[in-house]
C-alpha cells in the first residue's frame, strides 16, 4: 500500500449505513476514511457520488476509493468515466483481490443490496490487503489506459 493511506468513500442513499460501517472498519485498520457523503437518506443520484469520489482518487488526494450503491454497478460505471480510474464491482473477496493484483484497480464498488455487512467487510479487506503484481499485468493495464473514449 502506498504511503497515502487516505481512502475516499461515497455512496447513494441506498448504501449510507454500509458505507458508515466500512468507514469505521478501515479507520480501525489504520486508514484515513475521507467520507464525502451523502449523510441523509433522501433519494440522491449515484453518478454524482461516483464521479466525486473518482476525482479524489484521480487527483491523488486519496490513494483508493470505495463506493457503494444498491447494486454497485451504476456508481462503478460513473467512476470509470473519470480518466485514470479503474474501478470494479465485487460481491465476493476473490474478485476484490484480483482487481488489485491484476488490474491495479484504484477503486472498489460494492452493492449494498447485494451483499451483507460481514461479506462487505471481507471484500474490503481483500481489496486493501492485495497489491498490484506488475509484470505482464502492467502491460495490460497500460493498454487499458491507452484506450481513448
Amino acid at each position: 500500500m502506498t504511503a497515502n493511506k487516505r481512502i475516499v468513500l461515497s455512496s447513494d442513499h441506498a448504501a449510507i449505513d454500509l458505507r458508515n460501517t466500512i468507514a469505521d472498519h478501515i479507520t480501525a485498520k489504520g486508514y484515513e476514511a475521507v467520507d464525502i457523503g451523502p449523510t441523509t437518506p433522501e433519494s440522491t443520484h449515484y453518478p454524482k457520488h461516483g464521479e466525486a469520489a473518482a476525482r479524489k482518487v484521480a487527483s491523488g488526494d486519496c490513494a483508493l476509493g470505495i463506493i457503494l450503491c444498491g447494486t454497485g454497478q451504476g456508481i462503478m460505471m460513473s467512476a470509470n468515466r473519470v480518466d485514470g480510474i479503474r474501478c470494479g464491482v465485487c460481491s465476493e473477496a476473490f474478485s476484490a483481490r484480483m482487481i488489485r493484483e491484476h488490474n491495479n484497480a484504484n477503486m472498489l464498488s460494492i452493492g449494498a443490496r447485494v451483499v451483507g455487512q460481514d461479506l462487505a467487510l471481507h471484500i474490503v479487506d481483500a481489496f486493501l490487503d492485495a497489491e498490484f503484481e506488475g509484470g505482464r499485468h502492467a502491460t495490460r493495464v497500460d493498454m487499458m489506459e491507452a484506450i481513448e473514449g
